[in-house]
């Protein structure tokens, strides 16, 4: 029964994600200063519990396999911590301007690219499968050396950046979880087998939508105020989110079409479109840099990520996999309707 509720939480993480923040939003505007340091105090124990579950699932091994796949990382490398920081820069200047606290949750965004669901619609979607798990593992080990000095130039002493918190953050949100996440998936695969792993995995994602739904409660509870005395401002966040995303999967789309086999372009395309966004609420909420104003950009990111993997995985396999164009596609669609 547990682990059917899990699943199922695991499934509905947007609906969960929107009734962690509304719930907290509310729960700010009551709670006395006993309740909120307790909920400080639970902060650790929530990021492992989101963290870790995550990182058991990861096979950090699957890097080995880059050179069946170099091109197509390395073009993935390139759009993740070249070019999307480049949109993510000049999306914050444009909407961000006055408050550098969303450009870090901006910035967070951009620079931990790829999750567990990249490889997911990649399969959905009928692209290469091990290209996306090799594209997984290599991202995030490159995004643990790349974000502090990326942070280091792009937001400064605005926030009063310190790149050795930084650092010390990394290692408690995602080195310590690798490696007994990676330790752990070596104890289930001999213990369990495959096949039993296999059935374990969708229950270790629910627990870590359990972690996300405790962390996304507890920095809107502590945020409540600060968003809430400028709604309009805070709900207008979501406009550079839905921009960013919309560059990012119509680049990645078009350099993959352009020198990339149709699968490897798909894989491209989740590689580069999904964004880690646990990881990066991880190192938002935690205690220390970056504010935690910065957690807000990435909640609502939880919006936005998974209706773009689900639309463009309709469009792979609704009209491309048909080919039938868009119009046509659209029209049966409201038939169908």
């Amino acid at each position: 029964m547990i682990g059917d509720a899990l699943e199922t939480l695991k499934q509905n993480l947007i609906y969960v994600v929107v009734g962690s923040l509304f719930a907290g939003l509310a729960a700010g505007q009551v709670v006395g200063p006993e309740t909120r340091s307790l909920l400080k105090q639970a902060v650790l124990p929530a990021l492992f519990v989101m963290i870790y579950p995550m990182m058991i699932n990861l096979d950090v091994r699957e890097i080995l396999q880059i050179r069946h796949h170099f091109r197509a990382v390395a073009l993935g490398l390139v759009m993740n911590f070249v070019i999307a920081p480049a949109f993510a820069v000049g999306l914050a200047q444009l909407f961000f301007a006055g408050n550098p606290y969303y450009a870090v949750g901006l910035y967070l965004i951009a620079l931990i690219p790829t999750s567990g669901m990249t490889a997911a619609w990649t399969g959905l979607a009928g692209g290469d499968l091990e290209n996306a798990l090799v594209a997984i593992a290599m991202n995030l080990i490159v995004a643990v050396f790349v974000l502090p000095p990326y942070l280091s130039v792009l937001v400064g002493d605005a926030v009063g950046f310190d790149p050795a918190t930084l650092y010390r953050q990394l290692a408690i949100v995602v080195v310590i979880p690798m490696v007994a996440g990676s330790l752990t998936r070596r104890w289930l695969l001999h213990r369990r087998g495959a096949a039993g792993f296999k059935r374990l995995k969708p229950k270790l994602g629910g627990v870590s939508s359990v972690g996300v739904m405790v962390i996304v409660f507890i920095a809107m509870t502590m945020q409540s105020e600060s968003i809430l005395a400028a709604p309009i401002a805070s709900a207008l966040v979501v406009v550079p989110l839905v921009a960013f995303y919309a560059l990012i999967l119509a680049a990645g789309a078009a350099i993959g079409r352009t020198l990339l086999e149709e699968s490897q372009s798909v894989a491209l395309v989740y590689a580069t479109s999904m964004r880690n966004l646990s990881i990066a609420l991880a190192i938002a909420a935690a205690p220390g840099f970056p504010p935690a104003e910065a957690v807000l950009p990435i909640a609502l990111a939880y919006l936005i990520q998974p209706p773009l993997g689900a639309v463009y995985m309709h469009y792979r396999r609704d009209i491309v996999g048909q080919d039938r164009g868009l119009a046509e596609a659209i029209r049966s669609w409201g038939a169908a309707r």
